[in-house]
């Protein structure tokens, strides 16, 4: 059986192109995460925008239809206080500061067995 002999200058040249051939390919993959994280991010922001406008769209259209046909006070007044009370919540959670461990004030949460988290 006639063997391969490499001299250790060899070895050690084999051994360094695998680890710069295993660099490269982490960073490449940690690159194309990257890549990914954006493009899922900014399909997220596209992807609210388009559900605001859609909500907007709907919420003008049904206040149109019943300020177009007057006749009941009490609808007009539900119709147009209803976008004003959601977007109350929506700002008052938004802008609702809570700690930094994500715990709300004034409410103790235990485990089971009544240990505290």
């Amino acid at each position: 059986m006639n063997g391969v002999t490499l001299s250790p200058t060899q070895i050690v040249a084999g051994v360094a192109v695998l680890v710069v051939v295993f660099m490269v390919w982490r960073a490449g993959s940690r690159k194309a995460k990257r890549a990914a994280d954006a493009a899922r991010a900014g399909a997220r922001a596209v992807s609210l925008t388009g559900r605001v406008l859609l909500m907007a769209a709907a919420f003008v259209g049904v206040q149109w239809l019943v300020i177009s046909n007057p006749g009941n006070p009490t609808l007009l007044i539900v119709v147009l206080a209803l976008p004003d009370l959601i977007a109350a919540y929506v700002l008052t959670r938004a802008l609702t500061l809570t700690p930094p461990d994500g715990t709300t004030t004034g409410r103790r949460h235990y485990r089971r067995g009544g240990e505290r988290r």
